[in-house]
């Protein structure tokens, strides 16, 4: 279920989302339907993965017509397949039509990312490693993108920028070397009475050898290396910090990246390169 801090938020988005299809009216349906004729629908699958997106879908359809009656036979976070039937819903037709689009490109979008990060868990599952969305996500909309993730099995990151320090490449660089940037983080920290996790990105062995040196952090991320030297790095590393592996990881080669005994990969494939899932809203005659 959603975090009941995100539910003012979801119910922001389905009445913005709603206008935005419907800013004057759903002509189309207004035309042809009467006004209290009701109807039953189904959502029908046509694809196989993980499902996502049922418990918004009908808060959809109960924005659309409160007095709609919605019987869930598959819950989110369960595995489908071509035919399956999610939900039938019986509520006034207008309102039906005049939901379908929102209800279906969000389930749709949610299922596909459900879907993949289900692929990723599956080639890794029996290994002691974690998988991480990014923030890579579609602005307005994380939190529906990384609540797929976590029905597919994977965990998030962070939200946003503010619940997590991660000194990436372009900060080291900018604020002129490692050393310097954790130092000012950790007073940076200490002058706004925070204590938030620090990861630092690390592109070469040189970088690590620095970190090691300095320490102060929580988790050493190592960036686009070649599986051999990733497993020297966590060699190297040896518990002192968590490991964490990124760039370049895809579904062909998670698993070798986890075999080197890193504690997390981070996959922004999860969300950026994620394929909606087939399905339809179909109206029973």
């Amino acid at each position: 279920m959603i975090d009941t801090e995100k539910e003012a938020y979801l119910n922001e988005f389905i009445k913005r989302a709603m206008f935005e299809d419907v800013p004057s009216g759903d002509h189309t349906s207004l035309a042809c339907v009467p006004a209290n004729t009701r109807s039953k629908a189904k959502l029908l699958v046509k694809d196989v993965g993980v499902i996502a997106g049922v418990e918004i879908a009908e808060k959809i359809l109960k924005a659309a017509d409160p007095t709609a009656e919605i019987s869930v036979y598959i819950k989110d976070g369960k595995s489908v397949r071509y035919g399956d039937i999610v939900f039938e819903v019986e509520a006034n037709s207008q309102a039906i039509l005049r939901a379908e689009r929102l209800l279906l490109n969000t389930m749709q979008r949610m299922s596909g990312i459900a879907s993949l990060s289900n692929r990723f868990l599956f080639e890794v599952e029996d290994l002691n490693v974690k998988i991480l969305d990014t923030r890579k996500t579609t602005p307005l909309i994380r939190f529906l993108e990384k609540w797929a993730v976590r029905l597919g099995g994977c965990m998030n990151y962070r939200d946003s920028l503010s619940d997590w320090i991660m000194i990436k490449d372009n900060h080291i660089d900018a604020c002129g070397g490692i050393t310097q940037a954790i130092e000012r983080v950790e007073a940076y920290q200490k002058e706004n009475g925070l204590n938030l996790g620090v990861t630092i990105e690390v592109r070469n062995l040189v970088e690590l050898y620095e970190v090691l040196k300095v320490g102060k952090v929580t988790r050493i991320m190592l960036d686009n290396f070649e599986i051999p030297i990733l497993a020297e790095a966590v060699g190297t590393i040896d518990g002192k910090f968590e490991t964490e592996a990124s760039g370049g990881i895809n579904i062909h080669n998670i698993r070798k990246v986890a075999r080197t005994g890193v504690n997390f990969i981070s996959v922004g494939a999860l969300t950026h390169s994620a394929t909606s899932l087939d399905m339809s809203l179909k109206i029973v005659k």
